[in-house]
């Protein structure tokens, strides 16, 4: 089976972030999986912040850096569940928390910050962001790229 690629480069400033998750959604209706990587401060849990609302959730989005997960739902009952996996210290560690049900599970979103340890899980069906600093201050680099 040939697997097909869908790939997107977006400059953009924290100003446009409501246009940008807009063209990232069209990515995004067809994959149940986003991971973001990028270095600290890059921008990927206002990413998800931003998707989240965008997607209809209303409660306040934070990082679930000492949870590992925080599950939100939308106004239609559509489940999100939000990953950072920037503490967590092994794929074995993931699997014994019982985490990779998650990924299975039917009709969510699983978004994941520092996804390098599940990576080996995610097969198809999932988009990779990388965000990144911009040279031009006050800039970010989204790097997409979807397999199905």
């Amino acid at each position: 089976m040939v697997q097909m690629k869908k790939e997107r480069k977006i400059i953009y400033g924290l100003a446009e972030l409501p246009e940008v998750v807009k063209e990232l959604s069209t990515f995004l209706a067809r994959y149940h999986v986003l991971t973001l990587e990028g270095p600290l401060g890059a921008g990927k849990t206002t990413l998800v912040q931003e998707l989240l609302r965008a997607a209809g959730v209303t409660e306040p989005v934070t990082s679930p850096t000492f949870a590992y997960l925080n599950t939100y739902e939308d106004g239609r009952g559509r489940k999100f569940y939000h990953f950072d996996l920037y503490r967590m210290g092994s794929l074995d560690e993931f699997l014994s928390a019982g985490f990779d049900e998650y990924l299975q599970a039917d009709d969510v979103f699983v978004l994941i910050e520092w996804p390098a340890i599940v990576m080996s899980l995610l097969e198809s069906g999932v988009c990779y962001a990388t965000l990144d600093y911009h040279s031009e201050q006050d800039k970010r680099v989204l790097q997409i790229t979807c397999l199905d």
